[in-house]
Parts: C-alpha cells; structure tokens; sequence
C-alpha cells in the first residue's frame, strides 16, 4: 500500500474509534462531543422512525461482528430503538422478537452491574437516566401480542411487571384484557388500580359498570375529584346513567343522559347524543334513534364511535332496515373516507348488500369486519344474518352465540338466534331462550313480542301468544314488531277488519313500509282494492327494494286486467332468457365472493 493510503487508512481508523467511543462524564448543562447511539435516541425522538431502522441495523451487525464495539448498555439501547422502529412499520412479530432480544440484554447489564463494585462516582448517573425503560418495553411487547391476537401471551407479559412498577396505561391494558378473557376478578382490580392514580379515567368507570359493580361504588372513587376540582358536579350524573345502561335500565337511562345533555356545559356533546341513539336502539325505538345518530353526525362528521356508545355501523344498519339503501352507500362511502382499519365501514357496507339481498357479498364484509374487530356485535350479526340466509344455519348460530356473549344486554343478538333455531324447526330451543331472555331483561314490549313470535310457531301456544302480544301493545301500542305479529295472528284467524283498525292505529303516528304492506294485504282480503294499491305504493316509496309490496302490487294489476295479464305471461315466456341472464350474474358473483371468503379463511 502506498504512503497515502495507509495514512488515509489510519485517519479513518482514529475518527471511527471516537465516533463509537463511550462518551466521558460530563456534568447535565455541558454540550459534549455526541456518540452515535446519542444520535440513534434523538432520531427516534424526533420521530424519524425509518432513519433509525436503517442505522439501528447496520450498527447492531457491526455490534455482532465486534462484541466490544459497543458497551452492553448500548447495545440494549440499540435493540430498543430498532424494535421501536418495527413496531412503528407495524412488523409486530419481528418487534416482539427485537424486545425481547433487549429484555435478555437488560438482563445481563443488570447482572454485570451488580457485579461491579460501586466506585462512588456518579459517571453511570447521566447513562442510565437516558436507558429506554424496561417497564415500557414490556408494555410495547403486550401491545405488538394484541396487535397479533395474542392475548394470553400479552397478559403473560403485563403479568410479570411488579404491581407496584406498573403504570396507569400498563393497568387499562391489563383490565381489558382480563376483561375480553372472561377474568372478571383481576379485570375490576386493574380498573380499579386506574381509578385510584387517575380518578378521571372514563373508560376506567366503564369498565368497571360494565362488569357489574355498583355505580355507588364507582362514583365513590370519583368524590374527591369532584369536590376538589370546579365543574365537575355533572360526573356523578354520568355515572349514574352508565350504571342504569349496563343494567339494561333502558328508560332510566334515557332521562338520566337526557337529563345531562340539557344542561348547558353539556349540550350537543356528540358521545351523550351517541349514547342516547345507542339506547333508542335497545329500546327498540328506532326513529328517535336514527334522529339522534343523525343530530352526533351533524355535530361531528367524523365521527365512527366513541367508548360509551355503539359505533356507526348501528346507525347504517338502521338506515338499511329503512330501506335508504342510498344514505346507507353514501355513510359507508363517506366512513370508508375517514379510515379503513376500523370495524364501522365494513359493517355499513355489508348492510347495504345484505339490504339489497347480496348475501355472500354481505357475509364477506362482515368476516373483514371481524378480522379488524373481533368484538364488533355489530359485525358478527350481519355475519350470522347472512349465513343464516344463506341456509348455513349451524354457523350463523356460532356467531349469535358469540354476539350474546359480547353484548347480554342487547335483545336484536338473541332475536338473531332464535330465528335461527325456528329456521331449523328447533322450536324447543327457542322457547327455552325467549324464557330465558324474557326473565334476564324483564318482562318489557320487546321481550313480550319475542316471545310471542316464538310462541306463534306452536298451535299449542297460539293464546299465550295472543296474551303477550297484547300485553306488549299495552305497554308501547307504537311497538312496530308487535303490531307486525298481531296483525299476523289476526290474519291466520281471519279478522281483517280487527287488523286493519290495529294497523290504522298503528300508521297514524309513524310511518313503516312492512305495516303498510300488511295493510294492503288485509284491504285485499276486503275487496278494497283502490286503497290496497294505495298502501303498496307507499310502501314502495317508503322501500324500493320491498319484494312483497311489489308481488302484492302487481298481483291486483294481473287480477285487474286478466287478458293482459295473460299477454305479458306469454311474452315473458319468449322472453325467458334475459331472467336467466340476471340468475347467472347471481350465480357469478356468488362465486367471485365465495372465493373471496376462502381466501380469507370464513367457515
């Protein structure tokens, strides 16, 4: 080698061994010269994640060539930033594996420092404040095993942290996850352990009314607070209408929220419009719940769901159930917009294609929804819904089950069910579930009617049913399920002229499509066709998609001018092919999404 070179050689060699040299002590004010693990940490403090990748690699490949490279204390650091910088791409296995490589390194620092004997100097004072936190790490760990569904090693991991060591967050974590696991005892300690640092922690208080404490207790929690700190005398308020939501309290829930949301301070707060609408819901009254869901959409136009409430996905499920299968397309459009990667969109969208009795498309969506969100209810029962239309009764069963399991409060989860056991002829079944139902929720207008409907299918039980829906007319004559199985019941005994007045009764303070429907079934039945055809009219207005008022509707025009009618059938007899091309296309695109639900993984 020539003079130059070596001399270039040398100097390269003197500049990397100050750059990778352990930097002296210095006191906290001075400046200093910087190493480069000192640049690694304020790249990953200023957020240049794929930065600190890159360099975080390079450098701990170098560290394995040459174990003196580095001390054990950066090589630890090291290891951090890089699997920060993985989790932040979102490579959550590959993370979990750099953390816990980190952890072991932690390890044998620790152990090494014990070993050293203390020299008094405060040299280790300035490294060891600036050393990433093993309790973090640990936390990122938990959260990259979530991340991959994982929970029991999650919990694993959180469970190792000393009580004493573990941080609000670290408890919120582990409280849920207890919670998702079926471990109600640990689950209310950790919320509990929340509430005591952050006595202000909202979710915590949900939590906890959620696993059935009391909301004295919850709110006793909270007093302090409240008497220390201005403006807060509405908390109690609020706990108090949570308590009465997670005891399936309906009605005092309502006032109590309404009773909030008057205030001044608290008007127009779009999670207390949210959960007023998610209560009209359980109610079963599904205008003022649409009314409410419409007012929080107003107030905030990104909104997709809040803690306190049910998601978006329940005000497009109603909207589909109305038959406005276009504000539906255009919330899923718009939702779809705000982000992807949440449970809501993917919901709506399959409501507007179980609507439009799309079903494999609808059970596709449904399964991308639970993929995103294993405990949106709202998913699983369009899942369930679309199975069961499907003829795939068993698993739809799996999936109301599970909706019943997330959400025992909620009446449309065990309404999903028991059509399916009727579906299945399995009648037994499904009156042991309307008793239990019945009994669990209280003997209200929608328990009454359920089991009623249950009660209809067995000539045995044909007087309990009557008794029960009358009793649930009582209570709510509005109640539009009620009103549906008692003109039912009407109709199989042959009592139109009582069906129709129940029915006029019913449209005069609301407007549905099916009772319309049903009432120009019953105008047939009295030869009052003008007006039969005016009610199916309106009923079409009111759902375009609706099959029957349609066949209703053109039956009375067949019946009207039998020499067309006759016309027209033969005509469609020539013309026979283009129905045939409408059944293939069905056909088709059953299969393009079978494929799709094969591809990802639905039963």
């Amino acid at each position: 080698m020539d003079p130059g070179g070596a001399a270039i050689l040398e100097s390269s060699q003197r500049n990397l061994c100050w750059l990778f040299a352990p930097r002296p002590p210095l006191p906290a004010v001075s400046l200093g010269r910087m190493n480069v693990i000192d640049h690694v940490r304020d790249m990953a403090a200023a957020g240049l994640h794929s930065n600190v990748r890159l360099l975080s690699s390079l450098l701990l490949t170098m560290s394995n060539n040459n174990p003196e490279l580095f001390s054990p204390s950066q090589k630890y650091q090291l290891l951090v930033y890089h699997a920060d910088s993985l989790f932040h791409d979102k490579e959550y296995r590959n993370a979990v594996s750099k953390y816990s490589m980190a952890l072991q390194q932690k390890k044998a620092l620790s152990k090494t420092s014990k070993v050293r004997p203390s020299t008094g100097n405060s040299a280790s004072t300035p490294q060891s404040q600036c050393l990433p936190s093993e309790i973090e790490v640990k936390y990122k760990m938990a959260e990259c095993y979530t991340m991959l569904k994982q929970d029991k090693d999650a919990i694993a991991i959180l469970d190792g942290i000393p009580s004493r060591q573990r941080t609000p967050k670290i408890n919120m974590m582990l409280a849920n996850l207890y919670k998702k696991a079926g471990q109600e005892r640990p689950s209310v300690t950790s919320y509990k352990e929340v509430l005591r640092q952050c006595p202000l922690a909202l979710d915590a208080i949900l939590g906890l009314l959620s696993l059935s404490v009391k909301g004295a207790e919850v709110a006793s929690m909270t007093m302090n607070v409240i008497q220390t700190v201005p403006n807060l005398d509405w908390l109690s308020v609020w706990i108090k209408a949570y308590a009465f939501v997670h005891t399936g309290d309906n009605s005092r829930a309502i006032n109590t929220i309404c009773s909030l949301e008057k205030k001044s301070l608290l008007r127009d707060n779009v999670d207390l419009l949210g959960s007023l609408a998610d209560l009209y819901f359980r109610a079963g009254d599904n205008k003022n719940s649409v009314l409410k869901f419409e007012q929080a959409q107003m107030l905030d136009p990104y909104l997709i769901k809040a803690p306190a409430f049910l998601g978006m996905d329940v005000y497009g499920y109603l909207l589909a159930r109305e038959g406005r299968l276009e504000d539906v397309e255009n919330l899923g459009c718009r939702l779809f917009n705000i982000s992807d990667q949440h449970a809501e969109p993917w919901v709506v969208s399959g409501c507007h294609s179980f609507y439009s009795k799309r079903y494999s498309r609808a059970l596709y969506l449904g399964a991308k929804a639970i993929q995103l969100n294993s405990n949106s209810v709202q998913a699983l029962l369009l899942k369930g819904a679309a199975l069961r239309n499907m003829g795939r009764v068993q698993e739809a069963i799996i999936h109301f089950r599970e909706a019943i399991r997330l959400a025992p409060c909620r009446l449309d989860c065990y309404e999903g069910l028991i059509e399916c056991y009727l579906a299945s002829n399995s009648i037994r079944e499904a009156m042991v579930m309307a008793n239990n139902v019945y009994k669990t929720l209280g003997a209200n207008a929608q328990t009454l009617t359920l089991l009623a409907t249950v009660c209809l299918e067995d000539p045995v039980t044909q007087e309990k049913a009557k008794t029960l829906l009358d009793k649930a007319l009582t209570q709510r004559p509005d109640y539009i399920k009620a009103v549906v199985k008692k003109a039912e019941l009407l109709s199989r005994e042959q009592k139109y002229e009582d069906g129709i007045a129940l029915l006029r009764n019913a449209l005069a303070n609301q407007s549905d499509c099916v009772l319309h429907r049903i009432l120009g079934d019953f105008l047939v039945a009295v030869n009052e066709y003008q007006e039969a055809m005016d009610q199916y009219s309106i009923a079409l207005s009111l759902d375009p998609n609706d099959q029957k008022s349609l066949e209703g509707m053109q039956k009375m025009e067949k019946e009207e001018s039998p020499t067309d009618a006759t016309q027209e059938e033969d005509v469609d007899d020539m013309e026979g092919s283009g129905e045939e091309g409408d059944l293939e296309g069905s056909d088709s695109e059953a299969a393009q999404w079978a494929d799709q639900e094969q591809w990802f993984g639905m039963q």
